[in-house]
């Protein structure tokens, strides 16, 4: 009998069910259930939480980024549980993705970054939290989330290494092209100078 824990089967079933878990648009599920309007249509149209501020209701935000980063740290922690340390971090991948590419919003989701801090958290705190530190470190001095969100995805890298994780240095390459490449359009505005800073419309 096949050993279901390390096979194929397993992992393929691990990665269907992160990439569901991540494909939940949770920003878009709040903003209809709170009245603040088809977040489609609002400010950049992205259903994270940077857009679901744009709305004004802080509430709506703060759950939108809570329960975007605990579908990708749930992923990591069933995976876990349930199967292995390679399923664990297949699940997160998968939820990533999901979150960016959901099948149902013709794979057209969020920029992933709440999704990212929130599986590197679950597969190593210390890697999460001095990830999500230097979001929030450049965030405070710029006031720019794209900027903050490309700087943590950028040194995820280099804090894995540091902090004795080098295990997860393949996929944290691979969520940090991703990181790059959902934040394409911000990067564009980067370079011009007209992106938008956190809360403004």
């Amino acid at each position: 009998m096949p050993d279901l824990v390390s096979s194929p089967l397993a992992l393929i079933l691990w990665a269907l069910i992160g990439y569901g878990l991540g494909a939940i648009p949770f920003g878009l599920l709040l903003a209809r259930a709170m009245g603040l309007g088809n977040l489609r249509q609002i400010g950049s149209g992205n259903i994270g939480a940077t857009n679901v501020l744009r709305t004004g209701n802080k509430l709506a935000a703060a759950l939108t980024l809570l329960l975007d980063g605990g579908k990708g740290a749930a992923a990591v922690l069933l995976a876990r549980a349930l199967v292995a340390e390679d399923a664990a971090q297949l699940a997160g991948l998968a939820a990533f993705i999901g979150h960016c590419f959901p099948v149902w919003l013709k794979f057209k989701g969020g920029k992933g970054v709440a999704t990212f801090l929130g599986l590197l958290l679950a597969l190593a705190w210390p890697v999460g939290l001095a990830s999500c530190a230097t979001w929030l470190v450049t965030a405070l001095a710029t006031r720019i989330s794209s900027f903050s969100a490309l700087l943590a995805a950028a040194l995820s890298t280099v804090w894995m290494l540091v902090l004795g994780h080098g295990t997860m240095i393949v996929l944290g390459a691979a969520l940090t092209l991703l990181i790059f490449w959902t934040h394409r359009a911000n990067i564009a505005r980067l370079r011009t100078g007209t992106e938008p800073k956190i809360g403004q419309k």
